[in-house]
């Protein structure tokens, strides 16, 4: 029969060799316990703790997520106090449940994640903090088919790492972290110094919001490939990425990422090809420059497809050839491209170019905050080339917002350049 986590009781995690105890997950802390992931750090320096879940049950397994890395090259015993699953007579001999860890730790170029514990590592995470501070090589993470439930983040000295998975669908990684969970409404009023984001671009708004992403990057030319990416956040569950990037460079590729607001936020620049984007509420959003190609991008509700926050000195969001699907029940006229806060975010930019449609977009395409065009001298929403999805007859575009506008064939091949668009980085020439 399935476990039931209990109210009270403990797991401890002792070393053989002198008994010491070296890490206490307890039951009624297990929802909402808290534990430092990746080496993470705030914008002072100092130590982030994450909220997570220390017990999980997934059917008839409990997975037990422990609060810090073991030693290498060690031997260790479990104890469980039987009040820890209901039903359960517990695990109080030392040495009934005992295992080693590996004898030293990798140093390669190459690492294998395996969720059946036949690679390097079981989790991402534990490959990625195997990856030395002030890498300055390219390391590949290999990872197997299988799903990995965890938080991941890659600080900001860990570069040029590529994550890489064996299929989207077959490689899946995925968590319900979210705003409520980690991000602003979790730590805005308990938030000290400890949990202010790192590398923050709006000085006043990215306080804590970079902690409630599912996969989390503050490090420079980082590629991801060939996996999912799934915040298990349910609708209306608050704001949940799957992917945050926030430095230069960084790829995504052959990739799907499901959430429902907010699934991608990238800052810096950022690049996505051949790949599947899911959600509602500013899906793909971000202050980045950011070049999304021969994509899908599914709206799973009524809302909005983009949010870009983008200044005056650099582009924003640029969309070429992708395709606007629809989850079943989407209403038409029900969603727009794009959308601005006009009175804060000026220059706000979003271009599509030879876009296939389908019946979900509203006619006038796109919105504005306060919906006042003599308001948007600055904004750039642009689109070029769009068609019906199932029949590639144009989309008749009379109705949309008189301060959006239709590119120039010439204007479009320009902005269709990622090497343009992304200030000469080509994300394809490696």
């Amino acid at each position: 029969m399935p476990p039931t986590l209990g109210s009270s009781g403990a797991i401890e995690v002792r070393r053989v060799v002198d008994g010491a105890l070296v890490d206490r997950v307890e039951a009624a802390a297990a929802k909402t316990d808290k534990k430092n992931i990746g080496a993470a750090v705030s914008d002072t320096g100092l130590p982030h703790d994450f909220s997570y879940e220390s017990i999980m049950i997934d059917g008839n397994t409990a997975n037990v997520y422990l609060h810090r890395q073991l030693e290498y090259g060690q031997q260790y015993y479990v104890t469980v106090d039987p009040e820890v699953f209901t039903g359960f007579g517990g695990v109080l001999e030392a040495g009934r449940w005992d295992f080693k860890t590996r004898k030293r730790g990798l140093q390669r170029r190459h690492l294998t994640v395996s969720a059946a514990g036949t690679g390097d590592f079981c989790t991402v995470q534990g490959a990625i903090d195997a990856v030395p501070t002030g890498n300055q090589s390219p390391v590949t993470i290999d990872v197997r088919p299988g799903v990995y439930t965890e938080i991941v983040y890659v600080r900001e000295d860990r570069p040029h790492i590529t994550v890489r998975g064996t299929g989207a669908g077959r490689t899946v990684i995925q968590y319900a972290n979210n705003d409520l969970r980690n991000g602003d409404a979790a730590l805005r009023q308990g938030g000290g110094p400890a949990d202010v984001c790192p590398r923050r671009v709006l000085e006043t708004s990215d306080l804590h919001n970079c902690w409630r992403a599912m996969f989390g990057v503050d490090a420079a030319d980082f590629r991801l490939q060939n996996l999912t990416l799934h915040n298990t956040t349910p609708d209306g569950g608050s704001q949940a990425e799957a992917f945050r990037g926030n430095n230069e460079r960084i790829a995504l590729e052959r990739v799907d990422l499901r959430s429902h607001q907010d699934t991608l936020r990238l800052q810096g620049k950022g690049f996505v090809t051949g790949s599947r984007i899911s959600g509602d509420t500013d899906f793909v959003w971000g202050t980045g420059t950011v070049f999304i190609q021969d994509s899908v991008l599914e709206s799973t509700d009524a809302g909005y497809i983009s949010q870009s926050r983008n200044d005056a000195t650099r582009p924003g969001a640029v969309f070429v050839r992708t395709k606007l699907t629809r989850a079943p029940g989407v209403p038409d006229g029900s969603v727009v491209l794009s959308r601005s806060a006009v009175w804060r975010f000026t220059h706000s930019q979003a271009v599509f170019i030879d876009t296939k449609m389908d019946g979900h977009i509203a006619p006038v395409g796109w919105a504005i905050d306060p919906n006042d065009c003599a308001q948007a001298q600055t904004l750039s929403f642009w689109e070029y080339g769009s068609t019906d999805l199932t029949t590639g007859r144009a989309i008749d575009t009379a109705q949309r917002l008189p301060c959006s506008r239709q590119l120039t064939t010439a204007e479009a091949e320009k902005w269709s350049d990622p090497s343009f668009v992304l200030g000469g980085w080509n994300p394809q020439s490696r």
